[in-house]
């Protein structure tokens, strides 16, 4: 890491005006679990099972492993008497996406030995490798580490990968805010001692010092998602953060950012007392504040997030029960500083611009759709071989976008013909050529290696786009852009409550059908259909898409349209969502 992990205030790392409560079951666990090392390098030593302690599952999340096993198999081996074919997903800790061709190619290598010949491109701007069989994650991590990779921090309750806008047309502002979002990360992840002595197999140190000045024995009360974006692009989903960064540029450049706090997608089925919430923008910092905002920022949540209940413990609730007015000020008083008001800025969009673009630098980038933001071979278009053979060429970087496609970035004039001729080999140059509607969509994995997913998602989703795209092409509006977002289950990871059209799994082949989210972000969905199969699905759309073809007006997206036409209403407060 380039800079010392979390902010050097020790005299912060707990409010002590503010009694702890009695812990939750989650949080005695962290309490008691020698900063995350719990039994961890003994149960990767127990060759009698593929899988690890139970309470070693939940701490390895905070060393970006996630324990799960193939639901395809998962009957056919309790029938046989057998375990579940366990496995687990590795996720990259990756601050903006940005990655260099050298990295490319130890992720490739790695994901050919241990994962399946498959990478996945995640909505936060990362890698993830799946089906890691336990006696090969010392040996991915180690791979990782080789290429200056870990994966510290990318679970867990603690602060996630930082994300970073991608938009390769204004490369100098984009250095400015990724460097910032870069260390914002080294800075934000816990010191995580026990991550280098289990997976590099360094010594323990004693040491006086503590061990995690700024998180101490617990963490967070939940994960905390802090995300950077440029405007007029919304590609992050920047008010889906619990801490978003809106940059303010002016004619010098980077000035300040406007600062949003409060976003979150998950939510529960079972409880109307759960919610998505959009992020609030409370005011305005110089750049030179970034860090300290972060600080004070995450030392608010750490300090009076709820930690006996996980299911209100993240962010937005902790904002909704002490209001929204108590939480900036308490943040300002950690400043020793009011903010300032917020200045304008405005959104068009929260998509990718495809193909390729040129900054003011004269370096060209070609962004890539990854469906789904799955890296595989297939016949007709040998994916994961092409992105290879660039890397192998290419003396740029890699940009992984929020919306789980690639930019092959910073392209030197001299260079382009190369990455042309590899990318038309290959068979990818053509491979933008898709509907408005599929360039804008977002998948979460789903079935069948995540343990939450009640529904498929994305393997099911290409096919019901293939049945919406003929809709729309009945209807004229082939190319029209409309964001659609579908999750396995309503945890969210897709961002599904903010697209235009979402899809949220209930059980196998059935899903809630959302409608009137923003087109770039800025309004929550309602709930239209619940728990509902293919059928039902295409016969509403099929009805509202008429209905907007018909009667939209001009330039009027399609989720504002399901709005005024009356089919849901708006909702803009996440507390109005269950409603």
């Amino acid at each position: 890491m380039s800079e010392t992990a979390i902010y050097p205030h020790t005299d912060r790392s707990r409010d002590l005006s503010q009694p702890l409560s009695a812990l939750g079951p989650d949080e005695s666990l962290k309490a008691n679990s020698d900063h995350l090392r719990g039994t961890i390098a003994l149960s990767l030593l127990d060759r009698l099972t593929g899988a690890v302690a139970a309470d070693d599952t939940k701490l390895m999340k905070f060393h970006g492993i996630y324990q799960q096993d193939d639901r395809d198999l998962r009957d056919e081996r309790r029938r046989q008497k057998l375990e579940p074919a366990f496995q687990f997903m590795v996720r990259v800790r990756l601050a903006g996406g940005v990655c260099t061709p050298a990295q490319w190619l130890k992720l490739d290598e790695l994901a050919r030995a241990h994962g399946k010949e498959t990478l996945r491109l995640t909505t936060r701007q990362t890698f993830q490798f799946h089906w890691i069989l336990k006696h090969d994650l010392k040996a991915t991590i180690q791979g990782l580490h080789d290429a200056l990779l870990d994966t510290i921090s990318a679970c867990g309750d603690d602060a996630r990968g930082v994300m970073c806008s991608v938009n390769p047309a204004i490369s100098q502002l984009h250095a400015d805010v990724y460097d910032l979002a870069r260390r914002t990360s080294d800075r934000a992840i816990p010191r995580m001692r026990a991550y280098h002595e289990i997976w590099y197999d360094e010594e323990r140190v004693a040491t006086s010092e503590p061990e995690e000045p700024f998180y101490g024995a617990t963490y967070m009360p939940r994960k905390f998602k802090i995300g950077f974006v440029i405007p007029p692009v919304n590609d992050i989903d920047v008010y889906a953060q619990d801490l978003g960064f809106i940059a303010i540029g002016g004619p010098a450049g980077l000035e300040g950012f406007n600062v949003a706090i409060g976003g979150g997608m998950g939510r529960s089925d079972q409880s109307a007392a759960t919610y998505p919430r959009l992020a609030d923008v409370i005011g305005y910092i110089p750049a030179d504040q970034v860090f300290a905002t972060a600080e004070a920022v995450m030392g608010v949540q750490r300090d009076y997030g709820d930690r006996r209940d996980r299911a209100k413990a993240r962010f937005k609730y902790t904002i909704d029960e002490k209001g929204l007015d108590w939480i900036k000020a308490a943040i300002e008083a950690r400043l020793g500083f009011a903010l300032e008001p917020a200045r304008p800025f405005h959104f068009t969009s929260n998509g990718d611009s495809f193909g390729w673009t040129e900054d003011e630098t004269k370096r060209s980038h070609f962004t890539l759709f990854i469906e789904n933001g799955r890296i595989v071979n297939r016949p007709d278009r040998p994916l994961m071989d092409g992105l290879r053979e660039i890397a192998r060429q290419h003396r740029g970087t890699f940009r992984v976008t929020p919306n789980q496609n690639l930019v092959i970035a910073d392209i030197a004039a001299e260079d382009r013909p190369a990455i042309e001729q590899i990318l038309r080999q290959y068979h990818l140059d053509g491979s933008n050529a898709q509907s408005a509607l599929r360039l804008n969509s977002i998948a979460c994995v789903a079935l069948p290696t995540c343990g939450l997913a009640m529904a498929e998602s994305e393997r099911y989703l290409p096919d019901l786009l293939t049945k919406i795209e003929a809709i729309l092409g009945t209807h004229g509006l082939q190319d029209e852009p409309i964001t659609i977002r579908m999750s396995g289950c309503p945890n969210g990871c897709s961002r599904p409550y903010i697209a235009e059209i979402g899809f949220t799994g209930r059980a196998p082949a059935k899903y809630n059908l959302y409608l009137g989210g923003g087109f770039h972000g800025e309004r929550l969905n309602k709930m239209y259909l619940e728990n509902v199969g293919e059928g039902e699905i295409l016969a509403a759309l099929e009805k509202i898409i008429a209905h907007y073809a018909a009667e939209r007006a001009a330039g009027e997206h399609f989720g504002d349209f399901a709005i005024r036409a009356g089919y849901v209403p708006e909702v803009r407060e996440g507390r109005h969502f269950n409603n």
